[in-house]
């Protein structure tokens, strides 16, 4: 519109100058004439002018009144609105995408304030890593828990209610395309496949969309082709064509397709005729499927662990889960008023506390910990320097000893409850999970192989784990332990603890664990690493060096005074 408007301006200015080198137009009607044409050429040019702005003014118009209507929803509860992945991919997509598009659109038109404004506060606005972290993020939700593209689209997902403004929560054709793409870029063709599907199942729809189908249909081909699907990739770059019949690369993927089909076909034939029936084939594959369910990849035993399979709670062992009132041995703080306790596995021991923390607690914790939420960073087992790391996707901050009399209580409270020294403990640590947020499978323990990463803090290795759930989380997020089959949901006001270590101080390998994606909600847990120095007389080592008894919970020697 811009370039329209200098271009009517100096249509004018020409012809101002035109009239000036040629004063005397007057003198002839004919060359007047001329000038009527022009001057009812600029009138349409200026009308065209006007009726682009008026458009432009009512798409900033429809633009402000959508995201007035969304904000004030977002506002009323901003963590449970981002809680849901598809609302914080669109934002991610929003701030750095659109309202580009938005300042681009109105730069000449809107007040110097607002602009000036908008330009400063784009400084802080996500980037192009934001929206594809986000992006990335959806696909890893999609492939853990199993979800279509229609259900992520529509933002139908577990643990969801739609309500009133189900619009919020739904993904356009657009959103699917830049999903696709940010796929495609990575070279991810089966995903690209996905949601370029949807995407051109959403127009074919009747979806209102500036998509266009060509460009779908462009990139869909292609990673089917990517995929060896050469009938689907030669019937999608037919349907583009007929679309668009000049479209250069589709016409030569077409004959390219179409030659590859054929040879293939030509070596199928071939081969049958040589008696080659694949009867061979097949069952290879039958064996290899069963090879695979028997010795699944961690990272499948995680992900069905995510969605609920694979738990391997039997009948058996519930019935050795009990629930109790438990005052570590009649500590003075528990006597009276003992806290709950329950068995959450055996092997692994691992304990749940009930109603172990209080909102108040938590609300001051979070508020503490927010300004200095970093990118939670993980030790290399080869260098043992800290790093940030794809496969641990949250923020978390830590909070020292004495800072607040609520950290004091809260370490005080896991010392008497464990009866370990919390002296020697890593400061308590707080992690937030973003959108789709994880921490793939791993050890709280240094393992031999590994530097020692905890051997400037001179207080030997993670001995336990004291783990408190600060939200409760709709879908997902929970913690796993991929090596036992065993799951431990997420419940604000609760508290998990486990041993990593035996009492021979050998690292208890049945601990390896997981923090499960977070599909809907807000993730919020704290942790404190409890470490060996200090627990000399609290938790006695053993005589045998490999003894791996079950651990229970010592008491505090003072306690018997």
């Amino acid at each position: 519109m811009e370039r329209r408007a200098v271009c009517v301006l100096l249509w004018i200015s020409c012809l101002f100058c035109c009239s000036v080198a040629h004063n005397d137009f007057f003198t002839s009607i004919g060359q007047m004439t001329d000038l009527l044409f022009t001057e009812k050429d600029l009138v349409t040019s200026l009308k065209d002018y006007i009726r682009a702005e008026e458009s432009k003014l009512e798409q900033v118009k429809q633009w402000a009144e959508k995201l007035d209507t969304l904000t004030l929803t977002a506002a009323k509860d901003p963590e449970g609105f981002l809680g849901h992945p598809v609302n914080a991919f669109k934002l991610m997509k929003r701030l750095n995408t659109e309202w580009g598009d938005l300042e681009n659109l109105v730069l000449k038109d809107m007040s110097e304030r607002f602009i000036s404004n908008l330009t400063i506060q784009r400084q802080h606005f996500p980037n192009e890593e934001d929206q594809t972290g986000a992006a990335k993020a959806l696909l890893r939700l999609q492939d853990t828990y199993q979800l279509d593209t229609h259900s992520i689209s529509t933002g139908n997902l577990p643990g969801v209610d739609l309500g009133g403004l189900p619009f919020l929560n739904t993904m356009t054709a657009e959103d699917c395309l830049e999903l696709g793409k940010i796929a495609y870029s990575e070279s991810d063709y089966y995903h690209t496949e996905l949601w370029m599907v949807q995407a051109l199942r959403q127009l074919d729809e009747g979806e209102e969309s500036a998509v266009d189908a060509a460009n779908v249909l462009d990139y869909l081909s292609y990673s089917v082709y990517q995929q060896g699907e050469l009938e689907k990739a030669l019937e999608y770059t037919r349907r583009l064509l007929r679309l668009d019949a000049g479209h250069q690369r589709a016409n030569g993927n077409l004959k390219y397709f179409e030659f590859q089909l054929a040879k293939r076909r030509e070596a199928q034939a071939e081969e049958g005729g040589k008696g080659k029936d694949g009867t061979e084939r097949v069952k290879r594959e039958t064996e290899s499927k069963t090879v695979e369910n028997d010795f699944l990849p961690e990272k499948r035993k995680y992900e069905r662990l995510c969605r609920g399979d694979g738990l391997k709670m039997t009948p058996r062992r519930q019935s050795r889960m009990f629930c109790r009132y438990f005052d570590n041995n009649r500590h003075p703080r528990y006597l009276i008023g003992p806290v709950k306790q329950e068995d959450e596995w055996d092997r692994p021991n691992i304990v749940r506390f009930h109603d172990i923390i209080s909102d108040g607690e938590i609300a001051k914790v979070k508020q503490l910990a927010k300004p200095r939420l970093r990118r939670a960073t993980i030790s290399n087992p080869l260098t043992g320097v800290l790093e940030t790391a794809p496969y641990r996707v949250s923020k978390s901050a830590w909070l020292i000893e004495h800072e607040h009399p609520v950290v004091d209580r809260i370490n005080q409270r896991i010392e008497d409850l464990t009866g370990l020294e919390i002296g020697t403990a890593e400061d308590l640590q707080v992690a937030n999970y973003g959108v789709g947020g994880q921490y793939e499978p791993h050890y709280d323990f240094g393992r031999k192989d590994e530097p020692d990463a905890f051997e400037e803090l001179g207080t030997g290795n993670r001995i336990a784990t004291w783990l408190f759930y600060m939200s409760d989380v709709a879908a997902g997020g929970a913690t796993v332990f991929t090596e036992v089959g065993a799951a431990v949901r997420p419940m604000k006001g609760t508290a998990v603890f486990w041993y990593n270590l035996f009492p021979s101080g050998e690292g208890d390998y049945s601990t390896r664990h997981a923090a499960c994606p977070v599909l809907v909600g807000n993730k919020w847990v704290s942790n404190k690493w409890i470490h060996e120095r200090g627990q000399e007389f609290r938790r006695r080592c053993s005589l045998q060096e490999m003894d791996r008894q079950s651990p229970v919970l010592p008491h505090l020697l003072h306690h018997l005074l």
